[in-house]
């Protein structure tokens, strides 16, 4: 089979690879379509906070496919299904995992950064880790629902996000993106931040979808931010970034008493001054990762429409050349490629 397989410090290439086999408790899926996330482009260049994950290996850890074979003790899923799955795999022993806090066992791996990953033709996976996608759904829409779920988790189980609240998202990569867009489906009065070389692709993305955007680098964001908020601050803000100064930008823009509710994962240390942050009252959450429950609000919002995912995805790069994909990531110019492997 073809699989994209990282050799080295933003180094990919696509190898023949011998075909998996399922466990009896595993299911073997048919990939039909892999997306690209900002961890896949931080893994690629290789930078700190994910020197740990081996090299070379199959990459790619959101994907949805059918189910084209069961092992023995199969009882949920049949041949013909359409699927996704959770990449984060829990051990189901720990104490968070007992705690109902899966998201961050103790013990978790990750498909395509502990092991090998989606981008490929096929994969085999533990029956618990699948999730059943309706046929309404197309299969090359069910791929972003891993940062789908990223998103509700974010919004409906990590902040107190109500409609008629001013939100801030800060970064218009894919998970600033979906933020964004869930934020917007419950009402809520959205802002995206971006830099100049997000003018060429992602923020006329979302500006095309009507989600208000400013380049921060082209207008002076506290004058955009008063008149959105009435000069009160944002409600809540996201920060996306994954950059070491996002928190911090957080809280310079969010109102007393509101929150910061941190998704990016930066490779730097912030450096945070706690006094403002203790008397604004201001709460900072985090949220990684999701739920089996994000992920069925995720199937259900592309279900009902409400992700536009034929606006967000870019099905222009190709599976022969996945170093241009990650490349015109890494350029901002482009948000949610996406590979076709059937």
């Amino acid at each position: 089979m073809r699989a994209i397989v990282q050799t080295g410090t933003r180094a990919v290439e696509v190898q023949q690879r011998d075909s998996p086999t399922p466990d009896d408790d595993e299911v073997l899926i048919e990939v039909h379509s892999a997306g690209l996330c900002g961890s896949d482009a931080h893994a690629y260049t290789y930078e700190d906070g994910y020197k740990w994950i081996p090299i070379p290996r199959i990459m790619g850890h959101e994907y949805a496919g059918t189910v084209v074979g069961t092992g023995n003790d199969v009882s949920s899923l049949s041949v013909g299904d359409h699927v996704v799955e959770e990449p984060i795999h829990s051990c189901g022993r720990c104490f968070q995992c007992k705690n109902g806090q899966a998201n961050v066992c103790r013990n978790f791996s990750i498909r395509g950064m502990h092991r090998d990953g989606a981008y490929a033709e096929y994969v085999t996976v533990d029956e618990s880790f699948v999730h059943y996608v309706p046929d309404s759904i197309p299969l090359e829409h069910a791929a972003i629902t891993e940062p789908a779920s990223i998103a509700t988790r974010a919004v409906f189980t990590q902040s107190s996000v109500t409609p008629g609240d001013n939100v801030l998202v800060e970064g218009p990569g894919p998970i600033g993106v979906l933020t964004a867009v869930v934020a917007d489906s419950i009402g809520a009065n959205v802002l995206v931040s971006g830099l100049k070389p997000d003018t060429q692709y992602r923020l006329p993305l979302l500006d095309d979808i009507g989600i208000e955007t400013i380049n921060v680098e082209n207008e002076p964001p506290e004058d955009r931010h008063e008149s959105f908020t009435d000069s009160i601050g944002f409600d809540t803000v996201f920060d996306t970034t994954g950059h070491h100064t996002g928190v911090e930008m957080g809280v310079d823009h969010v109102r007393k008493g509101g929150e910061v509710v941190v998704i990016g994962l930066p490779g730097a240390p912030s450096e945070l001054f706690v006094t403002p942050v203790v008397r604004g009252e201001i709460t900072i959450e985090t949220s990684y990762g999701s739920k089996w429950r994000n992920f069925e609000q995720a199937v259900r919002l592309m279900e009902n429409d409400t992700i536009d995912v034929d606006a967000l995805v870019d099905r222009s790069y190709s599976v022969d050349d996945p170093t241009a994909a990650f490349e015109g990531f890494l350029n901002a110019e482009t948000c949610k490629p996406v590979f076709t492997f059937a």
